[in-house]
């Protein structure tokens, strides 16, 4: 009865959302949903386990260990490092990714997180970081089984008709196992590995404190602006973690992207949330009855149209970009399943956020390439992320005037990569001091795994054609032609004043420069670091200039007798005057080296 009363419920809230999503969501649903996922969120209170007997008796062992490894962390890590020796040979990929391995749980964590991050690390390392999402050891089925009994306050038997001990999948955080409820309905629960939020919270505020010591000495060496800050970067790798810790998080992601970013289930779906059997550290949803989309030759010997999968899947996830602002950002093909033809969304543990306003930058900028409107892709480049003091307007605009040079015979929208575009365009921008904001770099490699996804499964469907026209098409439907016109005719009457008043203002000027009261005021723009070094190099002549002075004199005052004196004889000022000036020439000549 509850599961028929389950099913209408679905029935009832997909006829809701299909009523719903007749009409694009207003930008105020939009800013409101994302307002109501956020208070969600900042609603998840942290607990601390209260382990049971059982489970203290499965856990002795390890407890005991990770009591030791506390203790002794540093220089365990220490170890690894020296082990790899890195600092010798350097850190190829392959090194890298046996040394996070090496590291535990928390430095695996990591890597996965950095796999997906093209923004810091070259993509040869990306690719081989992927390896650590496989050959994860699988954790013991009675552990598996304790933590949910612990977490329900139900024996196993009371919650499922089946479970199965073996996992269908292991992860460095927790493993998922399949089950069927008592009212037979199939369901997959994840269980989170007891010990490992303590182990990797642990480690993050090991990783922090070496971090803040490197950053230190970061600070005081040259060009510190241009080096990494390591302290801001483990922090955001701990947020991320962090959300990852706690299966609720990913249990609302899950309920959030199937109310807003399912418009129709029998072309897209996503598993539902039970959220009797979902806390902190296990989360329960139900089973997919189906295999992943890459086994692109048994969806064709099941019958299916492997065109039509790509395109919903297509048509979903710009849907999920461009109307609603949350987007799944791992769309690797190990996350879209295919159940009885229809493609469904699964891992929710990390998505993406983008606003209204993000949309326009990305369509403005798209406009401005094909238009080659460099000074509009410089105000979007900027309006991206955040300038720093470093940046330099004209310069990035003499840059982009090159980048421009691959896109000159562009002619259409269609044949842009917006994919490249935007690598392109946030590596311009790191190199302008322009700081990326990590949900642009999250959609770009979003959207290059959902580019390779569906090349492999249909080659023939062009997902940035689709994005590009879907783009065009919002452009136009924002477009106010009322309001471009009285706009228009503003700027029409407003030059119309100003060029009545050039006679005036010429007159005026003749006069000025008749009476001798003419003055011109020249700006040199682009001189900046020119004029900068000048003037360092300058107040460092002046500095040596002084202490040849200063020693001249008390070289003078050794001669005198005044008192008192130092050893040796010679006046104690006359001494203290030749060691400042001895000190302050090194110190000049030292800067004025520095500078060449």
């Amino acid at each position: 009865m509850a599961k028929k009363n389950k099913k209408k419920n679905n029935a009832s809230s997909l006829q809701e959302r299909r009523e719903r999503n007749n009409n694009a969501p207003s930008l105020q649903e939009r800013r409101e949903v994302l307002q109501d996922l956020d208070e969600k969120m900042d609603e998840l209170k942290k607990t601390t386990a209260e382990m049971s007997d059982n489970m203290k008796q499965l856990l002795s062992g390890q407890m005991k260990d990770y009591q030791k490894r506390e203790k002794h962390r540093s220089a365990e890590i220490l170890g690894v490092f020296a082990k790899h020796n890195f600092y010798a040979n350097g850190l190829t990929p392959e090194e890298l990714r046996s040394t996070l391995e090496d590291l535990g749980p928390t430095y695996v964590k990591i890597g996965q997180i950095m796999s997906s991050r093209v923004d810091l690390l070259p993509e040869s390392y990306c690719k081989e970081l992927e390896k650590l999402r496989q050959n994860v050891q699988e954790l013991d089925p009675a552990l598996a089984r304790a933590v949910i009994e612990q977490e329900t306050g139900k024996k196993i038997d009371e919650i499922y008709q089946e479970f199965r001990d073996k996992p269908i999948g292991s992860a460095s955080i927790g493993q998922a196992h399949y089950a069927v409820l008592k009212d037979g309905t199939p369901v997959v629960t994840k269980v989170q590995r007891p010990l490992i939020a303590d182990m990797m919270r642990q480690d993050f505020v090991l990783l922090k404190k070496m971090a803040s010591v490197f950053n230190v000495v970061m600070e005081g060496a040259d060009n510190a602006e241009d080096q990494l800050d390591l302290l801001s970067v483990i922090e955001e790798f701990e947020k991320v973690t962090e959300e990852e810790l706690d299966c609720r998080v990913e249990a609302e992601n899950n309920k959030y992207f199937k109310e807003h970013c399912i418009e129709d289930e029998s072309k897209v779906t996503c598993p539902d949330v039970f959220d009797e059997l979902t806390t902190e550290r296990i989360f329960t949803m139900s089973f997919v009855d189906g295999y992943s989309i890459s086994k692109k030759d048994r969806l064709i010997e099941d019958g299916y149209n492997v065109e039509e999968i790509g395109r919903n899947i297509v048509d979903n996830y710009l849907h999920q970009v461009l109307d609603v602002g949350v987007f799944h950002a791992d769309p690797h093909q190990g996350n879209i399943m295919v159940t009885h033809g229809v493609p469904c969304w699964i891992d929710f543990g990390m998505i993406g956020r983008i606003t209204d306003a993000d949309v326009n930058i990305i369509q403005s900028m798209v406009l401005a390439v094909l238009e080659g409107d460099v000074e509009n892709i410089a105000n979007a480049v900027m309006s991206m992320g955040a300038a720093s003091p470093k940046t330099n307007r004209d310069k990035l605009i003499e840059d982009l005037d090159v980048f421009m040079d691959r896109y000159v015979n562009v002619t259409s929208i269609n044949d842009l990569d917006v994919s490249v575009l935007f690598e392109e365009i946030c590596a311009l921008g790191e190199k302008h001091h322009i700081k990326m904001p990590g949900k642009f770099t999250m959609l770009v490699r979003s959207l290059a795994t959902i580019e390779g996804v569906i090349e492999q499964l249909c080659p023939e469907l062009n997902l940035f054609e689709i994005l590009s026209n879907k783009l065009m098409d919002r452009a136009k439907k924002n477009f106010d032609l009322e309001q471009q016109l009285i706009s228009s005719g503003k700027d029409v009457l407003e030059i119309g004043k100003k060029a009545a008043r050039i006679p005036v203002l010429a007159s005026d000027l003749l006069k000025s420069a008749a009476r001798g009261r003419m003055k011109i005021n020249l700006e040199l723009t682009g001189y900046e670091e020119l004029l900068s070094r000048g003037s360092d190099t300058v107040k460092n002549i002046m500095l040596a200039l002084f202490a040849c002075v200063l020693f001249i004199g008390s070289c003078v005052l050794c001669l005198s007798d005044l008192t008192p004196k130092a050893p040796g004889g010679v006046p104690v000022l006359a001494a203290v005057g030749l060691i400042i000036s001895i000190a302050l020439a090194i110190y000049a000549v030292r800067n004025m080296s520095k500078k060449k």
